[in-house]
């Protein structure tokens, strides 16, 4: 990796995003990998989107299967996180899996995404998958979170209010008056 391209690795770091694992079954064995690139795409029709390293297995059997699961991870989940990066220290005892063979859902996850392939497109060095959502589920709880090489968790504030005192937050902030503002000509 040459050093611009590890400066935008670096850069793109500090977006923070949820952590996933990406599963698949072909009847005999489970195979997961820990995704962070994972993004809505449409609700009409449902559709996601995970992108992977073309050189991986785990990319390799995703094109072709005919399911595959997206797991969001929960807070508590970082061993397993690691695990599907291959990354974990040793072995992480109980993986737990519920659900469809063919998009294995990890037990204990905030929330899963049954999906059947949709289309796929050239990244660069990755592939980008869309799946449909013919199943989900929201099972509650708080995500795991990767920010700039970092396995985390979000921080609700004590007393629950977010905006409280933000001229920023919805009810008073720019999002308040955004409606007023359309239709007024000028350029922005």
């Amino acid at each position: 990796m040459s050093l611009e391209q590890r400066a935008l690795r670096d850069c793109l770091g500090r977006f923070a995003s949820g952590v996933t694992v990406v599963t698949t079954g072909d009847g005999a064995a489970v195979h997961g990998v820990t995704v962070s690139s994972f993004t809505s795409v449409s609700l009409a029709p449902p559709l996601v989107l995970v992108s992977l390293d073309r050189r991986s297995h785990s990319c390799e059997r995703l094109r072709d299967s005919s399911a595959f699961g997206i797991n969001v991870l929960a807070a508590d989940q970082r061993d397993l996180a690691l695990l599907f990066a291959g990354r974990a220290d040793g072995p992480v005892p109980g993986v737990r899996w519920q659900g469809d063979p063919s998009a294995p859902r990890l037990a204990g996850a905030v929330a899963h995404f049954t999906c059947v392939p949709w289309a796929t497109y050239d990244g660069g060095d990755h592939v980008l998958y869309v799946g449909e959502v013919v199943r989900f589920e929201a099972l509650g709880g708080d995500p795991l979170l990767f920010c700039s090489g970092t396995l985390g968790e979000f921080r609700r504030p004590s007393d629950g209010a977010a905006w409280t005192g933000s001229l920023d937050g919805p009810a008073h902030g720019w999002a308040a008056g955004f409606g007023a503002l359309t239709g007024t000509g000028g350029n922005p």
